[in-house]
């Protein structure tokens, strides 16, 4: 099954095993950042790889121009290792990875989770690429991806057990929208995703394609 098809099949079922008020604030949460102009101004096809250094899963920095020097990119932006969707785009990614790699890029993950949280979702899904720890959004924020939860969704997070003030390490109870990008090696973007909608990602087959 595809990643598009596995993401509606969640759908799906979340809103059934939510419904009512909890489906009317996720999906308000999400029409409410369709109005808004991030899409706009978020870092596209034709624009450049800001010069930000992360630290990884375990603590060390990872310079992303560093790796330019010998591999094309394929940047992955991901919620955190709570939401759902984001583990079933980082399993099919997994499962592309060969392919990717195949083709002279590193696939990155980056996600504003803390290193010990970004390690648990390395080490649940089995994922043998890099994750990066955008810790505070330093990057997602310089590309123009970052976007503040309205409280009713934050308070609902928190009834499901979600606390990104945890997992973050900070109170901001920011997020960057889902996106995906191809970077050359002059760190040149050649390929965007990008999505107000949380559910929606890029799939592999266009990832690939676009390699």
């Amino acid at each position: 099954m595809k990643l598009t098809a596995q993401l509606q099949a969640l759908a799906e079922g979340s809103a059934k095993r939510h419904p009512g008020p909890a489906q009317d604030i996720m999906r308000g949460a999400i029409e409410a950042l369709e109005a808004t102009t991030i899409l706009d101004n978020a870092f596209k096809t034709g624009d450049k790889l800001p010069q930000i250094k992360l630290p990884d899963a375990v603590g060390n920095t990872v310079n992303l121009h560093e790796i330019l020097k010998t591999n094309k990119l394929v940047l992955a932006f991901y919620r955190g290792g709570w939401c759902p969707y984001c583990n079933i785009e980082l399993k099919a990614l997994q499962e592309a990875l060969p392919e990717i790699e195949a083709k002279g890029a590193k696939l990155i993950a980056i996600s504003p989770e803390v290193p010990d949280n970004s390690l648990s979702t390395s080490e649940k899904n089995g994922l043998a690429f890099t994750v990066l720890s955008d810790t505070n959004n330093k990057l997602a924020r310089a590309m123009n991806l970052v976007y503040k939860l309205p409280e009713e969704l934050v308070n609902l997070y928190k009834s499901f057990k979600i606390d990104l003030e945890h997992s973050q390490q900070n109170e901001a109870n920011e997020l960057p929208i889902a996106a995906t990008y191809v970077i050359a090696q002059d760190g040149t973007i050649t390929y965007h995703f990008l999505a107000e909608d949380y559910k929606l990602r890029a799939d592999p087959e266009a990832i690939l394609k676009a390699l």
